[in-house]
């Protein structure tokens, strides 16, 4: 029987905010860092609405994911160590996403569209043998965590890129790359009167309110369109 999955979930951002996804280092745990964040978006996409809670085997979560248990034993003691989930006491396999509160203090995390069967697509692609892939899952996070709803972007310089998550300078386009190669994000590029050059850059996550982008809420001068946007210097 096929699967109804939701089009997206709510995702707890204030450990976002607070600058948590620069903890997520690849010189200290390597690729288990890299496995952490595909299981916290695995467990998000699968979690009750209500409690954030989650019921989910090691054998389904390695089918989600595409991870070996190894990866998984590493990547829930990872995200129970940062207080990002918790184990629902007395019952086997149940977890639930730390501070989740379905009335405020979340993002829109795309679940439906990434999908093929019960694997992620995109996860499937991952080799786990790179930085890269965890830069790319970082500013995944931080893009859905800044998302504008009115505009369906997250307007993001790559000083606020790196200032929030970690990511350096020279290692943004890489990342973006390999968001944009498993069709995970869609970079927009305004004509823009702050930035240096010209051009301003916003991101787009796909499979995520796919009637608004840029063609259908027209490319009006940068970011100035009557919306509130991150203080910063482009």
């Amino acid at each position: 029987m096929k699967v109804k999955r939701p089009v997206f979930v709510k995702l707890p951002v204030r450990w976002i905010d607070a600058g948590g996804l620069k903890a997520f280092k690849w010189n200290q745990g390597g690729s288990d860092e890299t496995a952490a964040l595909m299981l916290l978006a695995v467990l998000a996409h699968h979690m009750d609405s209500e409690d954030g809670s989650v019921k989910l085997t090691y054998d389904q979560l390695c089918q989600a994911a595409d991870l070996s248990r190894a990866k998984v034993a590493g990547a829930l003691s990872i995200l129970e160590a940062r207080g990002l989930i918790e184990k629902v006491s007395g019952q086997r396999s149940v977890y639930r996403l730390a501070d989740y509160n379905a009335l405020g203090n979340w993002a829109k995390l795309p679940v439906r569209g990434l999908y093929v069967g019960d694997r992620v697509r995109a996860f499937a692609e991952f080799k786990l043998r790179s930085r890269v892939e965890l830069d790319a899952l970082k500013l995944y996070f931080l893009f859905a965590a800044r998302r504008s709803n009115a505009m369906n972007m997250a307007p993001i310089s790559y000083e606020k890129i790196t200032e929030h998550c970690g990511v350096a300078n020279d290692r943004i386009r890489p990342a973006l790359n390999i968001l944009a190669v498993n069709d995970l994000v869609h970079t927009e590029r305004f004509t823009s009167t702050r930035a240096e050059g010209g051009v301003a850059h916003a991101y787009r996550l796909t499979h995520l309110d796919g009637n608004r982008h840029l063609g259908t809420i027209g490319r009006d001068s940068d970011f100035d369109l009557g919306l509130p946007v991150e203080d910063t210097v482009y």
